[in-house]
């Protein structure tokens, strides 16, 4: 029997042609899957939260794959990540924190890469609640032209006994991204530059 029910996926996407700059050669694209979820943890302290692992990876996964759908459906143009997790009122900020090592693990098996730590963020609030997913680059994070965020939250949820699990994505940075002094794939690695 699952520990999570998923009662709902919601997709939240966006098609960025400029912002008040010259358009790209392309849109960048960028989006949020969300899982509002039970949270089997409710009403007591529990100690391990272990056994959630490979069920929360696996829906990492799922939601992975169904972000990138609506992301124009190759998982080789995404360029940024992020999850986060919303926590209903009857649980505690540690049932968000069990999401992010496997929501991320999931997400990289989706996108069939990325390197670099999934930025992440949590909070426990109610129903309505929005979040600032962070975006950074997949590959190293110090990309400055991928420093960026998506607001996200779904109209009924959480409830209180519920969680809303998200991953972002994005196939681009920042559609005008100028970061002044901001580090590129091919600064890593050189001198004085961290790892």
């Amino acid at each position: 029997m699952a520990l999570f029910e998923v009662r709902k996926i919601a997709v939240y996407a966006e098609e960025i042609h400029h912002d008040f700059g010259p358009p790209p050669a392309e849109p960048v694209r960028k989006g949020a899957a969300m899982a509002v979820v039970t949270n089997p943890y409710v009403g007591s302290y529990v100690e391990d939260l272990s056994p959630a692992f490979d069920e929360l990876q696996a829906l990492g996964e799922r939601l992975g794959g169904i972000l990138v759908d609506h992301l124009g459906g190759d998982a080789s143009r995404i360029e940024g990540y992020g999850k986060g997790a919303i926590v209903g009122g009857r649980g505690e900020i540690e049932h968000g924190a069990m999401w992010h090592i496997p929501g991320g693990g999931g997400m990289r098996a989706a996108i069939g890469g990325g390197t670099s730590i999934v930025p992440s963020t949590k909070k426990v609030a109610g129903i309505g609640a929005r979040i600032d997913i962070p975006l950074t680059h997949i590959s190293w994070s110090y990309v400055g032209s991928h420093y960026d965020a998506i607001e996200v939250g779904v109209p009924d949820g959480p409830r209180d006994d519920e969680m809303v699990l998200i991953l972002a994505m994005a196939t681009a940075g920042r559609v005008h991204a100028r970061l002044a002094r901001g580090f590129t794939l091919e600064d890593r690695g050189k001198p004085g530059v961290p790892a």
